[in-house]
């Protein structure tokens, strides 16, 4: 098939890897403009640039997609279908309408549920048990289309967002064949709108951990917000980051939420709501590295009775 590719992030690679190798005609990919990052602001070119450049493939990066420019451009490709993962913006009527089998996404929810810029970390902070793969036409409303192809998988035990995004990525990838392989007879299926539920963008505040919060939904918090915003608290007014924590109980007893109730070799455990406690097991101080709970004990002189928050 002739196919425009659009988008930009490391999730979205394994999708253009899988429709190069199984030989469709890939006559232009469509990807976020290069922006500057680091100290020295050097402009960075998005994953999915990268590998079009190593398999030199047509690459265009317009600044904005709703001139007259950018949709006669996209119409020009006389593709049989765009196929878009994570590309980053909202395209217009115009492209929707272009490519004879439309515009498919590449969503990493069981749609309804999670329509959004964030479905990985919202499954993970709600305490989802399963989450998944749809392949979906795309319309005007954000994740409302049709449904082509689903495929489910189980969250594991403390899986953190990148390591869950990176499986529904390989994931995504076999849903794409599958559905264009299938494409002329494949059944579109209507969402139920009544079931629909939403992954926001996220937001720095997002990650401020409210110790109040019983200590699953902290860690499951620890989790799900990497690699951005992260789940962050204050220690001796500087904000620390904890990378990896497990929940426990404190066996009846009550503390002020984000008291620490232990401190010595590499237990650090901070009161909770409701009457449980969160073990931190790797942290981030500002301005420093990220290090074990042990090594962080060491340097940092924290005591029982202290306050987090």
């Amino acid at each position: 098939m002739r196919i425009v590719f659009m988008g930009t992030p490391e999730s979205a690679v394994p999708s253009l890897r899988r429709l190069v190798d199984d030989g469709h005609e890939i006559v232009a990919v469509w990807t976020q403009p290069d922006k500057p990052a680091g100290r020295g602001k050097k402009l960075h070119q998005s994953p999915i640039k990268e590998f079009a450049l190593q398999h030199n493939l047509t690459i265009h990066q317009p600044p904005k997609i709703k001139s007259a420019e950018a949709k006669e451009l996209f119409a020009s490709h006389q593709a049989d279908v765009a196929v878009v993962v994570a590309y980053g913006k909202i395209l217009p009527p115009e492209f929707l309408n272009a490519p004879e089998y439309g515009c498919i996404n590449v969503h990493f929810s069981l749609l309804p549920k999670y329509r959004g810029a964030a479905p990985v970390n919202w499954a993970i902070v709600n305490g989802e048990t399963e989450t998944g793969v749809t392949t979906m036409k795309i319309v005007q409303e954000l994740d409302a289309g049709p449904i082509l192809l689903q495929k489910a998988t189980q969250i594991e035990p403390a899986e953190i967002a990148p390591g869950l995004l990176a499986r529904l990525a390989e994931i995504g990838a076999d849903l794409i064949s599958e559905t264009l392989s299938n494409l002329p007879t494949i059944e579109p299926k209507a969402q139920q709108d009544e079931e629909a539920t939403f992954a926001p963008i996220l937001k720095h505040e997002d990650g401020l951990i409210d110790w109040s919060m019983d200590a699953y939904a902290i860690a499951r918090r620890v989790s799900g917000l990497q690699p951005w915003p992260k789940a962050y608290t204050t220690f001796r007014s500087q904000r620390l980051v904890i990378w990896a924590a497990v929940p426990e109980w404190i066996e009846q007893l009550r503390f002020t939420p984000g008291q620490v109730i232990e401190a010595g070799r590499d237990r650090l455990i901070v009161a909770c709501g409701d009457g449980t406690a969160l073990r931190l097991l790797e942290v981030q101080l500002q301005d420093s590295r990220r290090m074990s709970t042990r090594d962080f004990l060491n340097g940092a002189h924290i005591k029982v009775g202290d306050v987090l928050g």
